[in-house]
């Protein structure tokens, strides 16, 4: 049940929520259009489901909610956000180029509050923006929660930052679950601590079990989560509430065991099994590998797993172009059905820097996507202040492109003409 937000007698953690509209609405749409539409339209019912705490003494207050939104661009939806108990500021283009007064009048009401009588214990910001940095670094010298909405990928150090960050795949499911124990779910996850864990249902759990059991071997993860997922759809929220799907694996017992390593992570009955029977690494990490997924976000997968991420999109896209949700699903599936399985949270992680690059479309092949990943991953790297010398460069390429990305080979200088005498 969703927690109307106008009982805000209850006890709970006094929050203060600043959104900058632009920012999450541009990034929702290249996740999930249909989340965005909810986030745009539906203000009330998402910010209801995450102050809702599922019946603990954590449940938020949002005592001040702040909207600040280009009303040339986003005018239609003012009406949604003032209805929904939001004050509603309006931050027109200041240059030719677009750029907003979002920032400097989300910064100063912010340091406003955060100086006022009022004690507020957490600030949440709905945006992606890495500018807002040193602003979180002030809530953390003040001792206050921080909290971190995304709707894009999130610069390393804003992260860092952040006391919780809310993924933009996590909040999308909470603007299309229209649920407030998605959202209560999500934000616990985000905090650390676990979520009341919902009954157990035995669809997946006899799945699985009977899986792990029959197979002659440790089975990969992701083919144990696409069984119990096939089985028992509703465990895609936050896996009945345990958050991850290790998680949910280790709640079964029975002797069913599960380890995140080595990758892409194992499933096993330990009655026949143990760790000492789990497959090697099929790959060396590289140093390059290990530096860039350490300081981005980019997922640890192995260059076979990125060939066959690109590869897997090609052949969806081309069958039947699905929505964002489907996309991430099929693509997944259809690495697991190659024997190459990637978790769905890194497919997803890849579509949306594919999706900033524009290269997602019916005529996308495996090379061309794999190009704009790389030059994405690139990017990330730049903007994480990492520097490669040539050979380091040509060896991420390898690895990022899944080794379909063609590295330029060194030109020989070309010899210069005789002097004429």
């Amino acid at each position: 049940m969703i927690v109307p937000s106008s009982q805000v007698h209850r006890p709970g953690i006094r929050a203060a929520m600043f959104v900058d509209f632009d920012n999450v609405y541009s990034g929702l749409q290249a996740v999930d259009p249909a989340a965005a539409r909810v986030f745009a339209e539906d203000p009330k019912l998402w910010t209801s489901a995450l102050a809702d705490g599922g019946g603990r003494d954590g449940a938020r207050r949002f005592l001040i909610r702040n909207c600040y939104l280009n009303p040339v661009i986003y005018s239609k939806y003012r009406v949604y956000w003032t209805r929904a108990g939001f004050r509603v500021i309006d931050c027109p283009s200041l240059t030719q180029r677009g750029k907003s007064s979002t920032d400097i009048n989300l910064v100063l009401d912010a340091m406003d509050v955060l100086a006022g009588p009022v004690g507020i214990d957490e600030f949440v910001i709905a945006s992606a923006d890495a500018d807002f940095t040193s602003l979180i670094a002030r809530f953390r010298a003040a001792d206050r929660i921080t909290t971190v909405i995304a709707a894009g990928p999130v610069a390393f150090a804003y992260r860092e930052m952040a006391d919780h960050v809310v993924e933009s795949n996590d909040f999308a499911a909470i603007l299309t679950g229209s649920s407030a124990d998605a959202g209560a779910g999500v934000l616990a996850r985000a905090e650390g601590r676990a979520p009341a864990p919902a009954p157990r249902k035995g669809a997946a759990a006899k799945e699985v079990s009977s899986l792990v059991r029959s197979s002659p071997g440790p089975v990969t993860g992701s083919v144990a989560a696409h069984r119990a997922l096939t089985a028992e759809p509703s465990l895609k929220t936050d896996w009945g509430g345990h958050g991850k799907f290790g998680a949910w694996i280790a709640q079964l017992g029975n002797g069913i065991e599960y380890s995140p390593t080595p990758t892409p992570g194992w499933v096993w009955d330990a009655r026949r099994f143990s760790a000492a029977d789990l497959p090697q690494e099929a790959e060396a990490r590289s140093a390059v590998e290990e530096h860039v997924t350490r300081v981005t976000d980019v997922p640890a997968l192995s260059r076979l797993q990125f060939r066959q991420v690109f590869l897997s999109l090609e052949a969806v896209l081309r069958e039947h172009p699905p929505n964002r949700n489907e996309l991430t699903r099929s693509v997944r599936d259809h690495c697991v059905a190659a024997g190459h399985p990637v978790s769905r949270a890194a497919v997803n992680f890849i579509i949306q820097g594919l999706n900033y690059t524009d290269a997602l479309g019916e005529e996308a092949t495996a090379v061309s996507l794999a190009t704009a990943w790389t030059r994405n991953v690139e990017e990330l790297c730049r903007l994480a202040l990492l520097e490669f010398d040539e050979s380091e460069v040509a060896e991420l390429r390898r690895w990022a492109g899944g080794g379909l990305v063609k590295t330029p080979s060194k030109q020989k200088p070309k010899p210069e003409a005789p002097a004429e005498d």
